[in-house]
């Protein structure tokens, strides 16, 4: 997987409004209703980063899921990191 360019990196993120590009990578910070929420969002989440053999930086406080996603092989962000990020989006975010 090629590491992406800062202007392809932008133009992606158009879809893509809850997350910033900084520090190499793309990053995100979700809050949930309570814990419960939070931690059921990850576990979801983590089904989908084995599925997908990539697996996000993240930490979680109490309701607030916070993610970096970077692709550690290239050095930077790839479409492996923005196919994460639209699945973890498809989580935290159903659509209605």
């Amino acid at each position: 997987m090629s590491k992406l360019t800062a202007q392809e990196i932008e133009t992606k993120l158009l879809r893509f409004p809850d997350w910033e590009y900084y520090d190499n990578a793309i990053h995100a910070e979700f809050e949930f209703e309570n814990f419960k929420d939070c931690f059921s969002a990850m576990s979801r989440i983590a089904f989908e980063c084995e599925a997908l053999n990539h697996h996000p930086n993240w930490t979680n406080v109490y309701n607030v899921l916070t993610i970096t996603l970077s692709t550690h092989d290239a050095d930077g962000v790839t479409m492996k990191d923005f196919n994460l990020a639209e699945a973890i989006e498809h989580i935290v975010e159903p659509e209605e």
